[in-house]
């Protein structure tokens, strides 16, 4: 059975943490790489959150979203088990 997730509403880097990245924990198949774009600049993310994504198996890349954009379909391309989450620039 699914359980339903409510995902807090993120609209800056501020917001991410370990809730609001629940859904791309719950996907199937597993992604392998999640891409966060952080809006106009690369923003720090706290270590704890980083290591529980590792911890679940999905390598977390962080990038400017115009960045994490074209990543994102680099890695698409390569057929990588990739998702994205993007703020808006």
């Amino acid at each position: 059975p699914r359980v339903p997730v409510c995902v807090p509403q993120v609209g800056s880097y501020r917001d991410i943490s370990h809730d609001s990245l629940a859904l791309f924990r719950l996907l199937e198949p597993q992604i392998e790489i999640l891409v966060l774009g952080t809006g106009d600049r690369v923003e720090r993310l706290h270590p704890a959150l980083l290591k529980q994504m590792r911890e679940c198996g999905i390598a977390v890349e962080v990038q400017d979203t115009p960045n994490a954009c074209a990543t994102f379909n680099f890695l698409t391309s390569e057929k990588r088990m990739v998702a994205a989450g993007l703020i808006p620039p």
